[in-house]
C-alpha cells in the first residue's frame, strides 16, 4: 500500500552526523520523503543486518529501523509504502552486461529457445518478412546444444530465406556467430579468405565457409556491418532500462564486446544522453576495450570516474572465447576432440602487447578487466596480473577476471592474495551444466564454477548476468548459485553440488561485491544512511523459502534514487 502526507520535499544536502545505528532509533535524523515500513529489510551493514523500515530523504537513505521510529521522521507530503511483511533488498548491480546489445535484443529475432535447426530457420523467414530488402538480421542468441544432435547451423539453413537481407546471428555465448550467404559477399569472405589469428572461420570439407564464425574471425562481418541508427539506440536504451527495472538492477556494469568493439564512443555518448536528460534509471560503469587505455589516460581519467548515475575507468581485455563454441582455451584437449583445446584471443597471441597495455593502463591508475573461461586461459591471465603487481607496487588496482569458469584448482588460492576479483555469472552453470561433461569430462568440472572453492579461499565474487547471453534476472542467478540444477532438469541435487553457495552469499555477491567490483562500495551495495536509495522489493523472502522455491519468487517493486521505478501491480 503507498500513500501520502502531502507535497513533497527536496533532497537535504547532507545527512546528519548524529544518526542513530543503534537500536532501531533515529533520534536527530532528518525528516524523509519516502518510507517503507512493516518488512524486513536485509541490509548488508553487520552493524545493523536487519530493519522493520527505511526512511529515505531525496535519493538518499536517512535511517533504518522499527517502522514507529521510520514513520515519526515523515515530512509532509511523505510516501509511505507499507511493505506487509515483504523482503527488501539492496538493489541488484549486475556486474557484467552488454547493456544496449540486451535492449536491442528485445527487438530482435527470438532464437534462444530454438530446440532444432529447423526452427531457428522458421523463426529468421518470420523475422525477415516484413523487413525492408538490405536490412540486417541481427543478434539471435541461438544455442545448437539445444539442438539434438547438436550440429552446428550453416549459412545454406538460412540463404534461401533471407535472399534480400544480410544476416550475422550470434551463439548465445556471444563467441561465434551465423552469417548468409548475403553477409559474407558483402564481407568478401570466401575460400580464399585467409584464417584469422584469435579465430576461426569453419569450412566444409571442400574449403569452403559454413556461415560459422568463431571469436576474431566474426570481426570479418562485424566491420561491414552498419550500426544501430540513433532512433534504434534510443529504444534499445529505453527497452533495456525498463528490462532492469523490472528484475530490480538499479546498476549495470557495461563490457566491451570483444577485441574488434569499436563502438565504445557510441556506447557512452548514448549513456550520456540519457544520464544528461535526467531519464537514466539504472547507474552504469561503463568499460572500453584495453587497447583504447591511452585515451583515457591521456585525458586524465582514472578508475570509476564520473557521477553516481555515470562512470568509466574500467578498461577489458579478452583471453579465449567460450565453452559452447569451444573456443575456450584449455589446458588439455577437449574430450569429444582430441585435437583441440580451444583459442588463446588475438590479444593474448601476443602477450608481450598484451601486458604492456595492462601496465599502462595500471599506472595510470584505471581498472583492468580480463575476460577468461578456460583453465589455461585464467592461469595466464594470474601469472600477468601477477606480475603487473609485483612491478608496479601495491595499490587498490582491484584487477577483475570476468567468467573464471573453468578453473585449475590450486588457482583458486591465486585470486585473494593478489586481489583479483571473480566476476561470474552463476545461469551459466545451470546452462552449461546440461553438456559440459562432454567436453570437458568427469575431473575437470569438478572445479568450475566453483563460487564455494573461490570463496573458501577468500576471493571476492562479483555476480552478474552477461546479458543478453543469459537473462538478466538476478533471483534465476540467486537460484543458480545456490542450487546448480541444471535447465534440463536432470540434475535436481545439484550439477557438481560441492560448489554450491547460500543463499545469503549469492546476494552480497549481487550487491556488495559488484559494488565493490566497481571502487562503489562506499556509496551502495548496502542499506545505510548516507548511501544511495537504490533497493528492490520482493514477492518472496528469498533468505527463508526452500532454494528450490527462489524461481517462483519476484520483483514486486523497484526504487532507484528514491522514486518507485518500477511496481508490478501497476504493470498491465
Amino acid at each position: 500500500m503507498i500513500s501520502s502526507l502531502g507535497a513533497s520535499r527536496p533532497f537535504l544536502a547532507s545527512i546528519l552526523a548524529s544518526v542513530c545505528l543503534a537500536g532501531g532509533g533515529a533520534a536527530h535524523a532528518q525528516a524523509a520523503t519516502l518510507i517503507l515500513f512493516d518488512g524486513k529489510i536485509w541490509t548488508e551493514n553487520p552493524a545493523q543486518p536487519e530493519a522493520a523500515a527505511i526512511a529515505i530523504d531525496g535519493t538518499r537513505i536517512v535511517a533504518l529501523g522499527s517502522s514507529a521510529a521510520m514513520r515519526r521522521l515523515a515530512a509532509p507530503g511523505c510516501q509511505l509504502i507499507d511493505l506487509h511483511g515483504r523482503r527488501v533488498l539492496p538493489g541488484f548491480n549486475d556486474s557484467h552486461v552488454h547493456f544496449l546489445d540486451g535492449g536491442a535484443s528485445l527487438a530482435s529475432v527470438q532464437l534462444g529457445d530454438a530446440n532444432s535447426a529447423g526452427e531457428l530457420r522458421a523463426r529468421v523467414k518470420a523475422y525477415a518478412v516484413p523487413l525492408a530488402k538490405g536490412a540486417w538480421i541481427r543478434n539471435g542468441n541461438w544455442d545448437h546444444q539445444r539442438w539434438s544432435p547438436p550440429v552446428l547451423p550453416t549459412h545454406q539453413l538460412i540463404d534461401d530465406v533471407t535472399p534480400s537481407n544480410p544476416v550475422m546471428v550470434w551463439r548465445i555465448d556471444g563467441h561465434m556467430a551465423l552469417v548468409n550467404a548475403s553477409a559474407m559477399k558483402l564481407a568478401g569472405l570466401d575460400r580464399n579468405t585467409k584464417d584469422v589469428p584469435g579465430g576461426e572461420i569453419v569450412r566444409d570439407a571442400d574449403g569452403n565457409p559454413t556461415g560459422i564464425l568463431k571469436d576474431a574471425a566474426t570481426a570479418l562481418v562485424e566491420r561491414i556491418m552498419p550500426p544501430l541508427s540513433e532512433s534504434e539506440r534510443d529504444a534499445a536504451m529505453t527497452a533495456a532500462m525498463h528490462e532492469a527495472a523490472r528484475y530490480g538492477v538499479t546498476s549495470v556494469q557495461n563490457m566491451a564486446d570483444s577485441s574488434a568493439d569499436t563502438q565504445g564512443a557510441q556506447k557512452l555518448r548514448q549513456f550520456q544522453k540519457f544520464a544528461r536528460t535526467g531519464s537514466l534509471t539504472v547507474r552504469i560503469y561503463d568499460a572500453i576495450r584495453l587497447q583504447d587505455w591511452k585515451d583515457l589516460a591521456g585525458a586524465g581519467v582514472q578508475a570509476a570516474f564520473g557521477s553516481p548515475s555515470l562512470r568509466i575507468g574500467n578498461l577489458k581485455s579478452f583471453a579465449d572465447g567460450a565453452l559452447g563454441s569451444e573456443t575456450a582455451w584449455m589446458d588439455a584437449p577437449f574430450s569429444d576432440h582430441s585435437g583441440k583445446s580451444g583459442l588463446a584471443s588475438s590479444e593474448l597471441l601476443d602477450a608481450a602487447a598484451m601486458y604492456a597495455n595492462i601496465q599502462g593502463a595500471d599506472r595510470a591508475g584505471l581498472q583492468v578487466t580480463v575476460h577468461a573461461i578456460g583453465d589455461r586461459a585464467i592461469h595466464t591471465v594470474l601469472d600477468l596480473l601477477e606480475r603487473a603487481e609485483r612491478e608496479d607496487g601495491a595499490a587498490d588496482r582491484r584487477f577483475r577476471i570476468e567468467h573464471v569458469q573453468h578453473l585449475r584448482p590450486a588457482d583458486a588460492a591465486r585470486f585473494a592474495p593478489l586481489g583479483v576479483i571473480a566476476s561470474m555469472q552463476p545461469y551459466h552453470a545451470i546452462d552449461d551444466g546440461r553438456w559440459a561433461e562432454k567436453l570437458l569430462g568427469p575431473e575437470r568440472i569438478k572445479s568450475s564454477y566453483a563460487w564455494r572453492l573461490l570463496l573458501d579461499h577468500g576471493a571476492v565474487l562479483a555476480f552478474g548476468s552477461d546479458w543478453p547471453v543469459a537473462p538478466l534476472d538476478p533471483l534465476t542467478g540467486i537460484y543458480a548459485a545456490v542450487t546448480r540444477r541444471t535447465l534440463d532438469g536432470k540434475n535436481p541435487q545439484g550439477w557438481i553440488p560441492q560448489q554450491r553457495i547460500t543463499v545469503a552469499e549469492a546476494v552480497h555477491a549481487y550487491t556488495v561485491g559488484s559494488a565493490f567490483a566497481e571502487y562503489q562500495e562506499s556509496v551502495k551495495g548496502s542499506l545505510m544512511p548516507g548511501k544511495l536509495a537504490d533497493l528492490v522489493v520482493l514477492s518472496k523472502d528469498v533468505l527463508h523459502i526452500a532454494p528450490e522455491e527462489i524461481l517462483k519468487a519476484h520483483v514486486d517493486m523497484t526504487i532507484f534514487a528514491g522514486a518507485v521505478i518500477y511496481d508490478a501491480e501497476q504493470v498491465p
